[in-house]
């Protein structure tokens, strides 16, 4: 008789009916053939992992997301002058002042359809002298924030910033009309809070527009930091940070239908040893922010937002960084949404004439359509991750003893619908996750396939079957 393919304890209710249960008792042998992947992964247990498909709710909010609305935002932003952190806080028409107080209208008017649902904040506070800050400044973030209904500890965050600058990062007197880096990305933000003010959702989303990007990330990081004091459990952050661009500005390989999406290996907050068991494993690209990654191709990839997203496996590009960073070093999974191919020779200069041409990161440079599908790749995301159940927490793989199969164990989830829970695994070799076993409502499963051989993770899923992000496990020995 073969053993069992996975056993399971602290049942409440099962995924799998008898008759499912039967279809994955035959063992999975090591090298057994497959026309997969010549390794087995095919004929065991579980399926192959297929993509979550956008629910009706979500079609028709992205729907919503208005290309012209999103051109009004980015051309009044870039109407304001310069928007350096060091210009004026106090000038009517010109300057960060002015511009925050803009921003902070409109999320007010935006909280105002929300049925009480939503609040909007100024978060200042004042940098003192520092890199980039000559004198004490201070610095201002508009946030906004939705509360969820049924999770709201959970917490999911979107942001762009504010401040804009020239080539000479210290010139707050010149104009910096910033309508990529990054008007585009607080438009998509504040797109984004519309369309979602007058919905309700489980988890609770934050719509943030930050200052002080351009001198060090002090707004951000102000953001971060308050967060993590209040021990705010923030499951995932994404910064929009240059994202309206399609074609580079110059006209040369338009590439309209690709997003970027930086997301960072081994997490920035563990310790050296902590971070040498991840690798010794094999978990260096298992990260938080990797699985998030995973989770934004699978959720937010497909016809409804017409893009593809491309993730790249970096923290952020060479020599730059944006607000994300921040989150990734208070310990949350974070990532950056940036547009495909930058201009260098265009962004950050200041404006001129040559040739009858004008430079300068201005509004008629940018492609509006493709800022709105960057908002709905937002938006996928964000209502996916908000509608469906948290990651799994407290994730362990038993290494105590010797054997061929693999024990998981974690804590249940909260969540009123919580269906149960599937173990993902792959080839260590391969990018993305292949196969998935429904193992049901329960806290600890065997499998008998070796975890030598394979990567191992775990979602949860509702319901309705909506999934979480893939938590990876930890070594209990």
């Amino acid at each position: 008789m073969n053993p069992p393919q996975w056993r399971t304890g602290s049942t409440r209710r099962a995924f799998l009916s008898a008759s499912a249960v039967t279809a994955v008792t035959a063992p999975l042998l090591a090298g057994a053939a497959s026309a997969d992947d010549g390794h087995g992964l095919g004929s065991g247990p579980g399926r192959p992992v297929t993509q979550q498909r956008p629910d009706k709710d979500l079609r028709n909010l992205l729907r919503e997301i208005d290309r012209d609305r999103i051109e009004a935002t980015v051309t009044r932003l870039t109407q304001f002058g310069t928007r350096h952190t060091l210009s004026s806080q106090d000038d009517p028409v010109r300057g960060i002042g002015a511009a925050t107080a803009w921003v902070y209208t409109q999320m007010q008017a935006i909280a105002a359809t929300s049925g009480g649902r939503m609040t909007v904040q100024k978060q200042s506070f004042v940098q003192p002298v520092s890199s980039r800050i000559p004198a004490p400044t201070t610095i201002t973030n508009v946030i906004a924030t939705l509360r969820g209904d049924a999770s709201p500890e959970r917490v999911y965050v979107i942001s762009g910033h504010i401040d804009s600058r020239v080539t000479d990062v210290m010139n707050f007197t010149s104009d910096a009309p910033g309508a990529d880096d990054d008007a585009s990305g607080v438009a998509v933000v504040l797109e984004l809070a519309r369309v979602f003010a007058t919905r309700r959702t489980q988890g609770t989303l934050v719509f943030a527009v930050v200052a002080g990007e351009e001198q060090g990330l002090y707004g951000s990081a102000y953001m971060a930091r308050q967060m993590k004091a209040a021990g705010v459990d923030v499951q995932g952050m994404f910064s929009n940070d240059i994202v309206g661009a399609s074609s580079a500005w110059d006209g040369t390989r338009p590439d309209p239908r690709t997003l970027r999406l930086f997301v960072e290996g081994v997490p920035t907050t563990e310790t050296p040893a902590e971070a040498s068991i991840r690798q010794s494993v094999g978990g260096e690209n298992d990260g938080p922010s990797r699985q998030l990654g995973r989770f934004v191709q699978d959720v937010a990839q497909n016809e409804s937002t017409e893009m593809d997203v491309r993730v790249i496996w970096r923290r952020d590009r060479y020599l730059r960084g944006s607000d994300h960073i921040s989150f990734l070093r208070q310990g949350y999974p974070a990532a950056r949404f940036t547009e495909p191919r930058e201009n260098y020779n265009h962004e950050h200069q200041d404006t001129r004439i040559e040739n009858g041409i004008q430079f300068g990161d201005l509004a008629e440079f940018l492609d509006f359509g493709y800022i709105a599908r960057v908002a709905k790749v937002n938006g996928a995301t964000l209502w996916s991750l908000a509608q469906g159940p948290g990651t799994p927490k407290n994730l362990k793989i038993d290494a105590a003893k010797l054997t061929n199969d693999t024990t998981l164990t974690w804590d249940r989830g909260t969540e009123s619908d919580l269906a149960g829970y599937e173990v993902v695994w792959r080839e260590t070799t391969s990018p993305d996750w292949t196969q998935v076993l429904e193992v049901g409502d329960v806290t600890s499963v065997t499998i008998d396939i070796a975890k030598d051989n394979v990567q191992f993770g775990l979602r949860a899923v509702d319901r309705d079957g909506h999934h979480s992000p893939v938590a990876f496990p930890r070594v209990s020995s």
